[in-house]
C-alpha cells in the first residue's frame, strides 16, 4: 500500500511538470503579445520592446520555462501583467468561492447519479430504466451555458425562487451547483447503473435474498457499498474537473471564483494568471485522484494487496 502510494507521488509529480511545460509552451505559440496589450496602442517598439525585456519575454523559451520552474518550486507563480501583484494570492482570494461551489456541485451530481442509477438498476430492462438513462443523456450531452440560461431564466427571472447572480448566502450557490451537479449526474447515473446490475448478480446477493431481507436493505446495506468503487474515483477526477471547468458557469452566475479569473485573464492574455489557474487546477486532480487511491482500499479491501 505504502509503494503503491509513494509510485503515485511520484506520477503526480511528473504530471504537473507535464502540465507547466504544454501549458506554457501552447501560451508561447500565441498570436497575441502580452508586451503589446500592457503598452497600449498607442505605444511606441522602443515601449514595448522595455517591457517585453522587463517581463523576460526576449529570453529564449528554454530559459524562460526553467526560470518559472525555478519561481514554482519557491512557491512564486508569478506577477500579474495586467493587475501588478502576485498570482498566488489572486487565486488564493478567489479559491474559496470555487471550493464552496465544487463541494455543493458534487453533493449535488452524486445525490441524484446514486438515486437515479440505484432506480435504473433495480428497474433494468423496464421503461423506468430507459427514461433514466435517456435523461441522463441529455444530461452530460447538454452546453453548460445553455443550462445555465435555462436554470435563470426559470427559478431567477420568472419564479423569483433565487437571485440572479452574485455570491455570499446558500440561495446564490444552488442554481449554479445545480448547473453543474446535474451535467455531472447522468455520468453518475449510467456508472452507478453498470456497477449496480453486475452487483446484483452475484450469489451472496442471491443469498441475502434467500435469508429473507428486504429488497431495500439487499440493495442499500449490500449490493450499494460494493458499487460505490469507481464511484470514489470519479469524485476525486471531479474535484479537478470542477476546479479548471467553472469558467462558464462562473461568468453567467457572476460567481466570484478561479474559472472567472481564468476567464479575465485570457482576454487579456494575462498569461502568469492563465499557467496559475491552469496549474492549480492540474493539482487538484492530482490530489483528487490521490484521495481516491487513499480511500479505495478501505471500500475494497482487494486493493490492499496489490
Amino acid at each position: 500500500m505504502a509503494f503503491f502510494l509513494a509510485r503515485r507521488l511520484v506520477q503526480a509529480v511528473l504530471i504537473l511538470l507535464g502540465v507547466a511545460a504544454i501549458t506554457f509552451l501552447l501560451l508561447y505559440f500565441l498570436p497575441a503579445d502580452p508586451a503589446v496589450l500592457i503598452a497600449g496602442r498607442s505605444a511606441t517598439p522602443q515601449m514595448v520592446a522595455a517591457i517585453r525585456h522587463e517581463l523576460g519575454l526576449d529570453q529564449p523559451l528554454v530559459m524562460q520555462f526553467l526560470h518559472y520552474v525555478g519561481n514554482l518550486l519557491h512557491g512564486d507563480l508569478g506577477r500579474s501583467y495586467t493587475q501588478k501583484t502576485e498570482v498566488l494570492p489572486l487565486i488564493l482570494a478567489r479559491l474559496p468561492a470555487t471550493l464552496i461551489l465544487m463541494a455543493a456541485a458534487i453533493v449535488v451530481e452524486v445525490a441524484l447519479g446514486l438515486t437515479f442509477g440505484i432506480i435504473a438498476a433495480v428497474r433494468r430492462g423496464g421503461f423506468v430504466d430507459r427514461s433514466v438513462m435517456m435523461l441522463s443523456f441529455v444530461g452530460v450531452s447538454s452546453p453548460q451555458f445553455v443550462v445555465a440560461l435555462l436554470l435563470l431564466y426559470v427559478f431567477a427571472a420568472t419564479l423569483g425562487w433565487f437571485p440572479m447572480s452574485g455570491f455570499g448566502t446558500a440561495r446564490h450557490v444552488v442554481l449554479p451547483a445545480l448547473t453543474l451537479g446535474v451535467l455531472g449526474a447522468g455520468w453518475y447515473a449510467r456508472m452507478v447503473r453498470s456497477a449496480m446490475i453486475e452487483v446484483l448478480r452475484q450469489d451472496y446477493v442471491r443469498t441475502a435474498h434467500a435469508k429473507g431481507l428486504s429488497g431495500r436493505r439487499v440493495v442499500l446495506g449490500h449490493a450499494l457499498p460494493n458499487a460505490l468503487l469507481p464511484i470514489i474515483a470519479m469524485v476525486g477526477i471531479d474535484i479537478g474537473q470542477f476546479m479548471s471547468g467553472v469558467v462558464v458557469v462562473e461568468a453567467v452566475y457572476g460567481w466570484p471564483g478561479i474559472g472567472q479569473l481564468a476567464w479575465q485573464a485570457i482576454q487579456q492574455v494575462d498569461v502568469p494568471i492563465i499557467m496559475g489557474v491552469t496549474l492549480v487546477s492540474a493539482l487538484a486532480i492530482v490530489l483528487g485522484n490521490l484521495l481516491a487511491d487513499f480511500v479505495a482500499p478501505f471500500v475494497d479491501p482487494r486493493i490492499r494487496s496489490q
